[in-house]
């Protein structure tokens, strides 16, 4: 039985209670984390960016209106988890319980900040790391060969140590199926190899304790190419049917695993295809990013002989390193060599590219060894089809990745990323804001990744490290890592 008191009543029980909240935490002399604060938080919106995805981020992560009310002349800001736990137990909503909105505003305020806990640290580069769908194993993968694969329901113990076979300079990206009973991982050749990690041994060598296949993508081109071109992306389709690959040749492949070969090949870009994925969970639209600048959408429903996108998204002024879809096939992100993110809705999409490079670089610049050109900062694409751009972080040397933030707990409404500079930013999708800056790595933090469900973010870093931030934290505090750095250049 709910019982109703007035919304005076509430606002008192809450005000009085809302002192008792968590503080968030703050780093001393710089280090180690930026907490995040309400202050910090800005509610005006980023001037490019369409009311229509301000409004679906509002309703995936935004309280119930009756809930919103319960504070008056404060709707612009954040509501009490207290005054929503009181407006919940009056019964305020009429519902009787918090819906998945309500909750992402609770949830998403206790951003994984804290910390960190190291997981696990490597004599080599760690260059992508991920967790699975239901958020139970963690996979890194390193440059010397090794991919582990981590139990996180049980105290993070390795269950599967992968001994990469006939690695190419690194593992360029790992993917995980969805039943989480193989694992896809690529390198600098055409050969993408498929591991069974349901299996008993821990120890995964080639061929010895697990059999580790090889998917051929280069049989679906030139055959004369052999080992000529490399693979940047991999992904599974949600179904677990398919693989979807972008290469060094310019190109997208899709590898058919029930009929053991590439069913299709794209000539989709001008230049090396650093990111590939599926847009959402029917697998007909697929996205691209390429060294080329440009963003394109292929719907597999009407591919022509021509190889002809359904549309090209102009707005980076330099390559692009990842693309991460929202799921929904119509809005993904993009970080690019620019130094930025472009947040983009494919509605908006042109139907080819009438803009290059050229037309407004007029400087030399190679990411892979020269910092960004000051000059460059300030041009602007005369053509920019995107939705929003989100700048703090910097994308040198290596390509780092992006992501939305978990739909479950944060309806998604936060941007996340790596950095060269050491560090992970978070930004608020819809004020543009900058709202936390994660702390720890000496070398590039080329990936990280957000657990699907609880406020837990792992950081992996050229550094060897592989490190926990979590809200509110483990009850230990974090031990400093001290350790000997190897440097190498790379360019990839």
């Amino acid at each position: 039985m709910y019982v109703t008191h007035n919304r005076a009543a509430i606002d008192e029980m809450g005000y009085a209670m809302s002192r008792l909240e968590i503080e968030p935490d703050h780093c001393d002399s710089g280090e180690v984390v930026h907490g995040v604060s309400d202050s910090q938080r800005s509610n005006k919106p980023l001037n490019d960016l369409d009311n229509e995805i301000a409004q679906l981020t509002k309703l995936k992560s935004g309280p119930h209106q009756m809930l919103s009310q319960i504070a008056p002349g404060r709707r612009g800001l954040p509501v009490s988890t207290v005054k929503m736990l009181a407006g919940r137990e009056c019964n305020f909503s009429g519902r009787g319980r918090f819906s998945s909105a309500d909750c992402c505003h609770v949830l998403s305020r206790y951003l994984p900040v804290n910390g960190p806990w190291l997981i696990d640290e490597m004599n080599s580069r760690a260059y992508v790391s991920h967790f699975s769908a239901d958020g139970s194993l963690f996979v890194a993968g390193f440059q010397g060969s090794h991919i582990r694969i981590y139990n996180v329901d049980k105290g993070w113990k390795v269950q599967k140590n992968i001994l990469a076979k006939s690695l190419r300079w690194t593992i360029t990206d790992t993917s995980l199926s969805p039943d989480q009973r193989h694992l896809v991982y690529a390198s600098m050749s055409p050969i993408v190899h498929i591991v069974n990690v349901g299996s008993a041994e821990i120890e995964s060598l080639a061929n010895v304790t697990d059999i580790h296949d090889g998917l051929d993508f280069s049989s679906a081109g030139d055959e004369d190419r052999g080992y000529s071109f490399g693979i940047f992306s991999v992904k599974f389709s949600t179904d677990g049917r398919e693989v979807v690959a972008g290469s060094s040749d310019d190109s997208i492949y899709v590898y058919d695993l029930e009929a053991n070969r590439p069913s299709l090949q794209i000539s989709a870009h001008s230049s090396d295809v650093n990111t590939v994925c599926f847009a959402d969970e029917s697998g007909h639209l697929i996205y691209s990013g390429s060294d080329d600048t440009y963003c394109k959408v292929w719907d597999r429903r009407c591919l022509n002989a021509r190889d002809k996108p359904a549309g090209v998204l102009m707005g980076h002024l330099e390559g692009i390193t990842f693309i991460d879809s929202r799921g929904d096939g119509r809005y993904f992100i993009s970080n690019g060599k620019d130094q930025a993110i472009k947040l983009w809705d494919i509605r908006k999409m042109s139907s080819e590219a009438t803009c290059s490079q050229e037309d407004f670089r007029n400087y030399e610049w190679d990411y892979r060894w020269m910092d960004y050109p000051p000059q460059a900062k300030d041009v602007k694409h005369p053509r920019d089809l995107s939705v929003a751009t989100y700048r703090g972080h910097s994308v040198l040397r290596t390509l780092i990745r992006c992501y939305f933030s978990p739909e479950y707990s944060t309806g998604q409404k936060y941007i996340y990323t790596g950095s060269h500079n050491s560090c992970v930013y978070i930004y608020d999708l819809v004020s543009g804001a900058q709202v936390a800056t994660l702390k720890h790595h000496k070398s590039p933090v080329r990936d990280c990744s957000w657990h699907p469900y609880y406020p837990m973010l792992l950081s992996s870093s050229w550094d060897g490290d592989i490190v926990k931030w979590e809200f509110p934290g483990s009850g230990e505090a974090p031990a400093p890592v001290i350790k000997n750095r190897v440097r190498r250049r790379s360019i990839y």
